[in-house]
């Protein structure tokens, strides 16, 4: 008795059973998340810090240093960069592929913190890391311009407004506001004048700051009611900066605007996004590891209507760049190629059987394993991208290869003469451990590159994966519903007479055929004929 007497003598729940494996795979294949390629999580780490004013040189040495010292003493670094600029800098670290990024993230923190002594005083905030990777490209930007309004309030409800609404979406993971023009007032001195009064730029320094300070003044008590003090030191604007006193020369105090001005301007003016070559604002946006793109561009899409209207009419929001054009492009391109090979392959197998019916048997292989094989893919949390969909595009000749050799064993004997059910359990009992060989053997091609290491490997592992599947689940169905639909559908076909087109088709391939064999049997009989010399042409 072989695997297949049990599916042959029970029609109805190998029917039922095959059904259901399609449904699911139905059902399951919306809800797969679309991507250009596999997600594959990289651990990397980039922490960042900020010192405005400094140069390169003091960012290296009185940062980065300190910060790549802690850092260096992490176990599983693979690599680590800096960046140091002006006024800020930028370490980019990278862990083995086995760790955790998670666990890596707690111990740059504590690495962070055990630096804190030896980083400067005056740093307007601590360090801070992220997670990052260098493979996840932003899904969107979007561009924020105007020709009446100044970039720094064009930057202002880019930050507040769009970018705050933005990161709320389901889907998205980051976005980041580039060529931010924040507002700040800017004191301008001459240092010719300074220098003649005695003072120099710290003295400047120390006035500002200790001019513009929100502080709490404290409050008035008196026997029956208490009065909190509102006053504010804080100066937002430039003109109340140029009447700071700066320092007292014979009795006649030296304001800001003896020695210089202040305007208001942006924070970082030497920091700007270009959109078609005008100053503007850039807003990237990045998804979380798991989403899926086109969905999480959509919702952006359909957003946007609702932030242009919060926003005035003078700030252009515009679509600088959308991945979801190429990933749908590239996808369907895919898609397509599926179906075509899947239609070729049906016409080759007609054409080799010149049977309706079995043909029909055959080609349901190919539908019933790809669409099954799209439950356990999103069983095991892979995506519809390039490397999957190519998979699944290779595993058409895979997948049909199995239904073939178990279709031809049973139609062999159904020509012989034999009743269709008698057929189906000898040529199934025969073939069954052939099936087995044929679908393991496929399966062992791909072992290396499953077991394959470093980045490759994992782009790569969800390929693998998934032609590993659709050739499981086909010789799952070519063991069970092709010689039951083979016990009921085939019949004993006789070959075409008279004249017509079908009959001349049916002889010129047949003909074609029967040379085909005959070149074969020839070369083969030559082979067998000259086995050393056969042997010998291995090694060429």
């Amino acid at each position: 008795m072989s695997i297949s007497t049990l599916f042959i003598k029970r029609p109805i729940a190998t029917a039922l059973l095959t059904t259901g494996i399609l449904l699911v795979g139905a059902v399951t294949f919306p809800l797969l998340p679309v991507a250009p390629l596999p997600q594959v999580e990289f651990p990397t780490i980039q922490v960042n810090a900020a010192l405005p004013g400094a140069i390169p040189d003091t960012m290296a040495s009185s940062e980065a240093t300190p910060l790549e010292n802690q850092l260096a003493l992490i176990p599983g670094i693979t690599q680590m960069t800096s960046n140091s600029g002006i006024g800020s800098v930028a370490i980019t670290i990278q862990f083995d592929l086995n760790k955790s990024v998670d666990a890596a993230a707690q111990e740059v923190q504590s690495a962070i913190s055990a630096a804190a002594g030896q980083l400067p005083t005056n740093l307007p905030s601590p360090p801070n890391y992220r997670k990052v990777n260098p493979a996840d490209s932003p899904i969107l930007i979007l561009s924020m311009t105007s020709d009446v309004l100044p970039l720094t309030q064009v930057s202002d409800y880019a930050t507040n407004v769009v970018s705050q609404q933005i990161s709320q979406l389901s889907g998205v993971a980051q976005v980041s506001v580039m060529g931010e023009q924040k507002p700040a007032v800017r004191v301008q001195v001459d240092p010719a004048k300074l220098a003649s009064l005695g003072l120099g730029l710290d003295d400047v320094r120390g006035v500002i700051a200790s001019s513009t300070v929100n502080t709490p003044k404290g409050s008035i008590n008196g026997a029956r009611q208490a009065l909190s003090i509102y006053a504010n030191d804080q100066l937002l604007k430039a003109e109340p900066y140029n009447d700071l006193i700066l320092a007292y020369r014979k009795g006649a105090p030296i304001r800001v605007r003896d020695v210089g001005r202040a305007v208001d301007g942006p924070e970082q003016s030497r920091t700007s996004a270009l959109v078609n070559n005008r100053r503007g604002v850039g807003i990237v946006i990045r998804k979380e590891a798991d989403a899926n793109v086109l969905e999480t561009i959509d919702r952006i899409n359909a957003l946007l209507p609702q932030l242009r209207a919060a926003i005035p009419p003078a700030i252009n929001v515009d679509i600088l760049s959308d991945r979801s054009r190429t990933i749908r492009a590239s996808v369907s391109e895919v898609e397509f190629h599926l179906v075509l090979t899947v239609a070729l392959v049906t016409v080759v197998v007609f054409l080799f059987l010149r049977n309706l019916r079995a043909t029909l048997i055959a080609s349901a292989v190919v539908p019933i394993s790809i669409i099954a094989t799209f439950a356990i893919m999103h069983v095991l949390g892979f995506s519809l991208n390039n490397l999957s969909l190519m998979a699944l595009t290779i595993s058409v000749g895979f997948v049909i290869d199995d239904a073939i050799v178990m279709l031809e064993n049973i139609y062999r004997y159904i020509e012989e003469g034999m009743k269709p059910m008698e057929a189906a359990l000898k040529g199934a009992g025969e073939i069954g451990f052939t099936i087995l060989s044929i679908t393991f053997s496929l399966i062992a091609v791909f072992i290396p590159v499953l077991l394959m290491g470093g980045i490759v490997g994992r782009l790569f592992r969800e390929f693998a994966v998934t032609v590993t599947i659709a050739v499981l689940v086909s010789g799952f169905v070519s063991l069970t519903f092709v010689p039951m639909m083979c016990s009921r559908f085939l019949k004993h076909h006789e070959a075409p007479k008279g004249k017509g087109f079908r009959v001349l088709m049916d002889r010129i391939l047949e003909g074609f055929f029967a040379k085909v064999e005959h070149v074969y049997e020839s070369m083969l009989s030559f082979v067998l004929r000259h086995r050393k010399l056969t042997l010998l042409s291995l090694l060429l």
